[in-house]
């Protein structure tokens, strides 16, 4: 992800859309970006999520029905979402949120892809999950 820049595109409306679990970004661009709470959740800027470094990113699992609980902005470059899985140390800089409304598709699919590869799920674990046959417990 690029850093920001003067060239960044920056938010003149942000809405979080509690009932459709999306966070809508409309940027001095022109350009609206509609996104999931869980794709924000998934692709947290956060060491939690990312890691110290490449290859160290943590794949994020049963986040389908992740909310956003609060937002709070940070200076005049981000804000920093309260997620109700407890998750509040990410920090989405006007670039972040940029670059994962550009390149959502992908980021979508990528995402797919390594929860495929894992043998894991966008839904949270539960009582009937965990006593499937098979189950990770």
């Amino acid at each position: 992800m690029a850093g920001l820049t003067p060239a960044t595109p920056h938010p003149v409306n942000l809405v979080v859309h509690q009932r459709s679990r999306v966070l809508e970004v409309a940027f001095d661009n022109g350009e609206t970006y509609r996104l999931p709470f869980e794709l924000l959740r998934v692709y947290s800027p956060s060491a939690e999520v990312r890691g110290h470094g490449q290859g160290q990113e943590i794949l994020q699992t049963g986040k389908r029905e992740v909310d956003i609980v609060a937002m709070e902005p940070v200076g005049n470059y981000g804000v920093r979402p309260r997620f109700s899985d407890g998750h509040e140390t990410g920090i989405y800089s006007w670039d972040v949120l940029y670059d994962l409304g550009a390149h959502q598709e992908a980021r979508w699919a990528d995402y797919l892809a390594r929860l495929e590869a894992a043998g894991a799920s966008r839904d949270p674990m539960t009582e009937t999950t965990l006593q499937r046959p098979g189950a990770v417990k």
